[in-house]
């Protein structure tokens, strides 16, 4: 190519500095030496073309333009150079075969327990229900006292969990809450006349003996429905849908009566072990009795409904508690509780 001697001289030196360069850094340093936006020199010889004569102004600018392209298709081969000389090194003189494919992503999941609750929620709001939230630091009287549990009620020494050390008057009174049934009383105290449909799902804290069945913090979810005309039956009626939804309809389900400070009548329900299936041999699920204990339930007491300022011998509810786990232990035939929360990931990639 031929070239004025200002622009072969710049040329010559350019594609020299370029040949030195051994490595991304002396790279880049030559690129901005020579195409920097402020100071690069080929960047400068191209501004001065304005300032050439004007019946020189064409051949120079053409000329400059070659060098530009010359200059950069010699930068991208030297890059491209480093990059196969790099490859080989690496190819050749390491342990590390570059030729292998790469370690694939884990891709996370949801928690099974989390699965379980998203699928009960649905099945209920399939049914009408709405979801409500409530705190998990939750205030004494809305745990206990507000829903039947007086200081002096033997239900305290089983639920006297974690407290808040918040002292009132020298007593505490905040904790995390042992069940979700503090928010019946304050769904009732922001609905002003029924009726009222909703699932309350969250943690539980509890002081208990852990076991394949039992852990000292769980996960509920709450049901409460108030209208004029609600019965046992309409109770019975939302629990054995659920059932259906999630166990399917060849599962085994069975009441008995069972006591609750804010329920009167309440009832508990068991679904069949499905370990042992009451063949009546030695299981540690259910203890030989053929039957693993689901949930509690049963009519919202007269006392809360009149407390939510409503006519209790007008409006009647039922309401219902049940533990997610469990529900994720009779689904998948899971043997123990605790394995949900030993961070086995062999165990949770299963789901």
């Amino acid at each position: 190519m031929s070239v004025e001697p200002s622009l072969e001289g710049l040329r010559e030196e350019a594609l020299a500095a370029l040949a030195s360069a051994s490595n991304e850094a002396g790279l880049e340093q030559w690129r901005i030496t020579f195409f920097g936006r402020q100071e690069g020199r080929m960047t400068a010889l191209l501004r001065s073309i304005k300032d050439r004569p004007v019946d020189e102004r064409a051949s120079f600018g053409a000329n400059a333009n070659r060098l530009k392209q010359e200059l950069e298709g010699a930068l991208e081969a030297k890059q491209q150079d480093l990059k196969d000389a790099a490859l080989k090194a690496l190819s050749t003189d390491s342990a590390i075969d570059v030729t292998l494919p790469g370690r694939p992503q884990v891709l996370g999941r949801l928690h099974p327990v989390t699965q379980t609750m998203r699928d009960c929620l649905k099945a209920f709001g399939d049914m009408g229900f709405r979801v409500a939230e409530g705190p998990e630091v939750e205030w004494d009287r809305y745990n206990f006292d507000g829903v039947r549990i007086p200081e002096d009620h033997p239900a305290r020494d089983m639920w006297d969990t974690i407290w808040v050390n918040t002292l009132i008057e020298g007593k505490r009174h905040m904790l995390l809450r042992t069940h979700t049934s503090p928010n019946q009383v304050r769904v009732l105290e922001r609905t002003p006349a029924p009726p009222v449909r909703v699932v309350v799902p969250g943690k539980c804290y509890r002081q208990e003996a852990t076991d394949a069945t039992h852990e000292w913090m769980l996960t509920q979810i709450e049901g409460l429905a108030v209208d004029q005309g609600v019965r046992m039956t309409d109770l019975k009626g939302v629990l054995y849908e659920w059932s259906r939804q999630m166990f399917g309809s060849d599962r085994k389900i069975i009441f008995h009566h069972s006591y609750f400070p804010f329920v009167e009548p309440g009832v508990e329900m068991a679904i069949d072990c499905f370990i042992c299936r009451g063949d009546g041999r030695a299981c540690h699920t259910c203890h030989g009795t053929g039957w693993i204990e689901i949930l509690g339930a049963g009519m919202v007491h007269p006392e809360i409904i009149e407390t939510a300022g409503y006519d209790s011998s007008r409006v009647t509810g039922f309401a219902f508690g049940l533990g997610v786990e469990r529900v994720a232990l009779l689904r998948w035939g899971i043997e123990d509780i605790r394995n949900f929360y030993a961070n086995d990931v062999r165990f949770l990639q299963q789901f």
